[in-house]
């Protein structure tokens, strides 16, 4: 959903100028995409968009996809390690210090799975919603890790 989310919106700020945030959800909300506030906020953010005097433009230069920064995939597999279930949770374990930008990265996919999550410094607890939901992304997360 984030990834058609993204290009929905690069398609937009193509082909028609974008002067504030409240013109894009509703952009947005035209082509099928209802968001908070909140996570306009992280999309604009993670797709590194530039609001200038005829509103948002995309990042420019062909360095611009090398700067991004890493997706959920690229993360959990370079830190994660193992992920437990224990009822509606998930414990996931992590290299050592990469509880925080694992954790990070699960909180800005805003997968519908996740309540919430708790960061130490090589484990994560991962909230769902129920039990179904956490095995669902156990499974997920198993697939990224490799």
């Amino acid at each position: 959903m984030k990834q058609q989310r993204h290009t929905v919106i690069r398609e937009l700020l193509v082909t028609a100028s974008v002067a504030n945030q409240d013109e894009l959800r509703k952009k947005l909300a035209g082509r099928g995409f209802h968001v908070t506030q909140a996570t306009l906020s992280r999309d604009i953010h993670e797709l590194r968009l530039s609001k200038g005097p005829a509103g948002y433009s995309l990042p420019g230069g062909e360095d611009a996809a090398e700067d991004a920064l890493p997706g959920i995939r690229d993360i959990l597999h370079s830190f994660g390690l193992e992920v437990r279930p224990a009822a509606n949770l998930l414990v996931l374990v992590t290299t050592t210090g990469g509880a925080q930008p694992v954790a990070a990265g699960i909180d800005y996919e805003d997968w519908p799975e996740v309540v919430g999550t708790i960061a130490g410094d090589d484990t994560i607890l991962i909230i769902c919603p129920d039990e179904q939901q956490a095995k669902a992304l156990k499974t997920r997360i198993e697939g990224y890790i490799g």
